[in-house]
């Protein structure tokens, strides 16, 4: 079963409820769970400055990938959430660390990244844009690219079921001229 947060045409999901997460546990092994738990954390830490969510990411990608990987893969991602934080025009919303679905940020930057593996450019682009709501996100994107990349080289490849469009998803009433 997977939750579609009221979007258009269930764009967006949860993950499955079958796929036995187990968020206190190392039950986060799917690429596209690495990404939004991985997302969720990093911001997490950066909105209430408690670096537990830091290493609860690192703890999480060590088990999953492996000390050597994970040290490089949350180099990536740490520098690609830092960058999606200061490009949002808004703060970006993350669901409780214990959480075993992902909000509508967190699928969006699944999304982004799950884009940029399967090269498939603007809807990577405009999923940055829907995430930061703002249309300097040249950085965002190199970033998300770098950490793409990265967990490509480690076969962690999100399935390109993820990539929505995300052109439809943005509220035009909350668009502010840029």
């Amino acid at each position: 079963m997977t939750a579609n947060f009221g979007l258009p045409g269930g764009a967006l999901r949860a993950l499955p409820s079958e796929a036995g997460l187990e968020a206190g546990g190392d039950g986060w092994r799917a690429p596209e769970q690495l990404v939004g738990f991985g997302f969720r954390g990093w911001i997490a830490g950066y909105q209430t400055g408690n670096i537990g969510c830091w290493e609860r990411v690192w703890q999480v990608y060590s088990n999953a990938l492996g000390p050597r990987a994970a040290k490089v893969v949350v180099g990536e991602l740490s520098v690609w959430a830092k960058a999606v934080k200061a490009g949002a025009r808004r703060k970006v919303e993350v669901g409780p660390i214990e959480a075993c679905n992902f909000c509508r940020d967190e699928c969006l930057a699944i999304s982004m990244i799950a884009a940029s593996q399967h090269r498939t450019c603007p809807a990577m682009r405009a999923c940055a844009f829907a995430l930061i709501e703002s249309s300097l996100i040249e950085e965002v994107v190199h970033h998300s690219d770098s950490f793409a990349i990265t967990m490509r080289s480690l076969d962690q490849v999100i399935s390109p079921n993820w990539i929505v469009n995300a052109n439809a998803l943005v509220d035009p009433c909350a668009q502010h001229p840029h």
